[in-house]
């Protein structure tokens, strides 16, 4: 028998890739793509890179909102950083720097440290002593096999899983429910799709984009970041108490927007921006 809410799920055809987005470094300001490379750790460049504290933890926007203001370009050959007060900063994209141990929440694991006059460069944007260090060839990082299943799925430094799929119909739902609306971006999201009823991709098993799968294996509970003008660093308009009203998760103690995602096939496989997806819903 058909559950009330199947009535209002898309037909698959109707759903496509919106926006791609990657984010070279964790929690600096992010690039849209029209194409992007799958690789086993998700979007091809999506946080390699990060900034830690002199001990090696890492920091993000949570308590430093000033990330924001760091601009990410990517050349053939290079990843170039802007901010406002100080000259660029150009770093290869090939491997280079000593091994060093990090700490993103519980997972201890290895980064590259990409040297002092990277260190100095984002201790001088950021006004604190940090490092900048970039994610190994192989990392030994996985997402949580309590979501993700028992196959390894690698991660390079987001907070927990390859990539993020958000809903464009979602955020014109809660910008509806707001006293002004907010951008995508606050979402930080690397596929929006369009074509969905709202919180629809709460009920998504996989998404097919061409050849490459993905399965969406966990919500995303959401943080301050999401108040975060992701071109100033500074806090605004807060979703967060307007999607507690309707998006608690009890289970998972926190507000849920978007859908954590892993690999499971097509590794090395391009998606384009306006591609169509067929989309399978949980039985």
């Amino acid at each position: 028998m058909m559950q009330p809410w199947e009535l209002f799920l898309p037909a698959v055809d109707m759903v496509s890739v919106a926006e791609l987005h990657i984010y070279p470094v964790k929690s600096a300001r992010g690039i849209a793509k029209s194409s992007v490379r799958l690789t086993a750790t998700g979007l091809e460049w999506d946080r390699n890179w990060m900034i830690t504290d002199r001990a090696g933890g890492f920091l993000s926007q949570r308590t430093d909102p000033d990330l924001a203001r760091i601009e990410t370009h990517l050349s053939a050959t290079s990843l170039i950083l802007r901010a406002p007060g100080v000259p660029p900063l150009e770093l290869p994209l090939a491997l280079q720097g000593e091994v060093i141990g990090v700490q993103v929440w519980k997972d201890r694991c290895e980064a590259l440290d990409q040297g002092p006059a990277a260190g100095e460069w984002a201790s001088a944007v950021l006004q604190k002593s940090v490092r900048l260090v970039r994610v190994p060839d192989m990392p030994k990082r996985a997402a949580n096999p309590q979501y993700a299943g028992p196959q390894h799925a690698p991660v390079a430094f987001p907070d927990g899983f390859p990539i993020l799929v958000c809903n464009r119909a979602s955020l014109d739902d809660l910008n509806v429910r707001m006293p002004e609306p907010i951008p995508m971006e606050r979402f930080r999201p690397n596929i929006v799709l369009d074509g969905l009823a709202p919180f629809a991709e709460d009920r998504i098993a996989s998404v097919q984009i061409g050849a490459l799968t993905l399965q969406l294996v966990k919500p995303c509970t959401r943080c301050v970041i999401t108040s975060t003008d992701q071109r100033t660093g500074e806090r605004s308009t807060n979703p967060l108490p307007y999607l507690r009203e309707f998006r608690f998760d009890r289970n998972l103690l926190g507000v849920t927007f978007g859908e954590n995602a892993v690999v499971a096939a097509g590794v090395g496989a391009t998606i384009e921006r306006g591609a169509e997806c067929v989309v399978t819903f949980e039985a």
